[in-house]
C-alpha cells in the first residue's frame, strides 16, 4: 500500500497539469510507504503527448538526492492526459523499476497504482 497526503497529491497534480498536453513524469519518495516528497522530472520522449521517458540524468540525480536525504523511492508517477488510469503496453514494456507506477488520468481525475509489468494493482490511500 502507498500512502500519500493530500498536499503531495495536489503538488503532483499541479506538476502534471502544467505539462499538458504532454505526459508528465516524476518520483514519489518517503519512508515506510508514506510519500513525503514529490520530485517532477523532465519528459524527454520524442512524442511526449503520447508517452514518457524520464530524463536519465535528472532521474539519477534525483534518486541520489533522495538517498542523501534518507528517503527511499516509493513510486514513479506519470499522467495519461486523455487516457484511462491503467497501464498502456508501453508503460508495461518500460517498467524497469520494482516500485509501483502511479497513473493519473487527467480527464477523469482517476488515480491508480500498479506493480508493473505484471499489472497487479497497488492500494493507494490518500491521507488528509
Amino acid at each position: 500500500m502507498l500512502r500519500v497526503g493530500q498536499a503531495e497529491l495536489e503538488r503532483t497534480l499541479q506538476h502534471l497539469r502544467s505539462e499538458l498536453p504532454r505526459e508528465g513524469v516524476g518520483l514519489w519518495a518517503g519512508r515506510g510507504g508514506r510519500v513525503e516528497r514529490v520530485l517532477p522530472l523532465p519528459n524527454v520522449h520524442e512524442t511526449p503527448q503520447a508517452a514518457y521517458t524520464a530524463d536519465p540524468g535528472a532521474l539519477v540525480r534525483g534518486i541520489r538526492d533522495l538517498e542523501r536525504e534518507g528517503l527511499e523511492l516509493l513510486a514513479i508517477y506519470h499522467s495519461h492526459p486523455h487516457g484511462p488510469a491503467s497501464p498502456s503496453s508501453s508503460d508495461r514494456m518500460q517498467a524497469y523499476w520494482r516500485v509501483p507506477y502511479v497513473i493519473f488520468a487527467l480527464e477523469s481525475g482517476e488515480v491508480r497504482a500498479y506493480n508493473l509489468p505484471d499489472g497487479e494493482e497497488v492500494r493507494l490511500h490518500v491521507e488528509s
